[in-house]
């Protein structure tokens, strides 16, 4: 009985090899559920990619899961988010990019309360992003560069931008790895370098974008044709219905829509159905048939292929195959 009592007592040390995993999930434990590690773990290797949707009624204390003397970068998909550090705050919107390095004093940020938010938080310390820009730090954006170089040990604060189409397919990736298990590391370690490489550093005078005014009503618009989709998915409003009630023609917005979201409108709605489809056959109250008429399909037909399509199984094999293209179905 004395060495069951013994090895009891060592328990407790086993603890801090939980630390990093049971702080970032402390931090979003209001949320848990729409909190998800992707890769990485801060406190271990420096690094960490982190996917966020959830829905809040009340604004959401976000700085709680900041490290200190860390830079992160976010890409917003979707939600309202503030972050503050004495002068300096900025605003994140609906597909916006950003960074934020955290010093001795801390950031404030908060999520608003009463909306959906969807995005992914890409934390790096000081140490590994050192590494990683070694070589290149003269051409660092002049704030961060001033930061790295400890002249701005309280912090520092980016001006968030719109996303471009690159930078939203690589968020959709880093979502859903396009590779097997077994070189996922290695996946992630190479997307990390090109998302630090797209955001991090500076453009010549010639590439830098003059037109992000467009890009924010362009990405707004395509933004509410999603709305109305989704709320619509048995009946969707036409193209031309959608151009008034957002306020453009139906061509610009059928060629905005796709230049923005890299998919026609029809294929976006087909995605849209079949997603919700996918959580109807989850919850286990809905059988194929009812699952495919709730969503809109008239053919069964048509629904399974679709279905198959994009999730890469039959929908009477959902959600128990092992051929799921995308985890997240």
């Amino acid at each position: 009985m004395s060495v069951i009592k013994e090895k009891a007592t060592l328990v407790p040390e086993a603890e801090p090899l939980m630390t990093a995993e049971t702080a970032e999930k402390g931090a979003w434990s209001s949320v848990s559920s729409g909190w998800k590690q992707l890769y990485g773990n801060f406190l271990r290797t420096g690094v960490s990619v982190e996917a966020h949707a959830f829905h809040v009624e009340q604004d959401l204390d976000w700085g709680k899961s900041f490290h200190q003397d860390s830079l992160e970068l976010c890409l917003n998909q979707r939600g309202t988010g503030e972050v503050r550090m004495r002068n300096q705050s900025a605003s994140y919107r609906n597909q916006m990019l950003g960074f934020y390095g955290v010093g001795r004093d801390g950031i404030q940020a908060t999520r608003s309360g009463g909306e959906p938010h969807t995005f992914i938080t890409v934390e790096c310390s000081r140490d590994y992003l050192a590494r990683q820009v070694a070589g290149f730090e003269d051409v660092l954006l002049t704030p961060l560069r001033q930061w790295m170089g400890g002249r701005k040990n309280g912090g520092v604060v980016g001006d968030p931008r719109v996303m471009t189409q690159p930078l939203q397919q690589l968020l959709e990736a880093l979502k859903h790895p396009p590779v097997s298990a077994a070189v996922r590391v290695l996946w992630y370690q190479s997307k990390i370098t090109e998302l630090l490489a797209l955001t991090l550093f500076q453009m010549p005078p010639e590439e830098n974008p003059r037109s992000q005014r467009v890009q924010l009503v362009g990405r707004e618009r395509a933004e509410r044709v999603v709305d109305l989709l989704q709320a619509n998915l048995t009946d969707p409003p036409d193209l031309e219905s959608m151009g008034k009630l957002i306020g453009c023609s139906p061509f610009y917005l059928s060629r905005t829509f796709s230049k923005v979201m890299g998919k026609t409108i029809p294929q976006k709605l087909r995605e849209l159905r079949i997603r919700r489809a996918a959580e109807l056959l989850r919850s286990g109250r809905y059988n194929v048939t009812e699952a495919a008429i709730e969503v809109g399909y008239t053919s069964l037909s048509h629904f399974s292929t679709a279905f198959c399509q994009i999730t890469g199984c039959c929908p009477s094999l959902y959600p128990h195959s092992r051929h799921l293209i995308h985890p997240g179905f």
